[in-house]
């Protein structure tokens, strides 16, 4: 993968993941859930983290990372409040027409991305090469033998000596 690829891919990840939280928690908000406890959202931000990562490693489609990311959200929440049911219509109306939305944001966002990154790559240098400095020479900061013969003397870098 190119540099530029993964790139696109942290992005589409880091995306999907946070909307996924997002949408999760407003709509259990909107569901009259009322709002999670620490805990719950500690679980959530593992949730959320683990469908961004899977989101950036594979080239599922968004719409279902988010559908999953949707359910687990959802079971989090739920498993909060101490309650599992079964979403009514409206619920699942509602989270059908956010992922429409967050997949349409995701894809429009990789390619706003990959727009960039190309015009970014017409405008830079194609390879970096370091200026080369005449008479440069490179010298180790503590050459071997010196460090060998300060330790034979007992000079040795420590902390204070044992009688304080």
């Amino acid at each position: 993968m190119s540099t530029a690829e993964v790139l696109v891919a942290r992005l589409r990840g880091g995306l999907t993941g946070a909307v996924s939280g997002a949408v999760s928690i407003a709509a259990h908000a909107l569901g009259g859930g009322g709002t999670p406890s620490q805990s719950a959202v500690a679980l959530l931000i593992a949730t959320t983290l683990a469908v961004g990562v899977v989101a950036a490693g594979t080239r599922l489609p968004v719409a279902a990372v988010l559908v999953a990311g949707q359910v687990l959200g959802h079971l989090v929440l739920s498993l909060d409040t101490g309650h599992l049911h079964v979403p009514g219509p409206a619920m699942i109306a509602g989270h059908a027409v956010a992922i429409a939305v967050a997949a349409l944001l995701v894809a429009a966002a990789e390619r706003g991305c990959r727009f960039v990154l190309a015009s970014l790559r017409r405008v830079a240098p194609t390879q970096f090469t370091p200026l080369r400095v005449p008479g440069a020479v490179l010298v180790a900061p503590r050459p071997p033998v010196l460090r060998g013969l300060r330790r034979s003397v007992g000079i040795v870098p420590r902390g204070p000596p044992v009688t304080v």
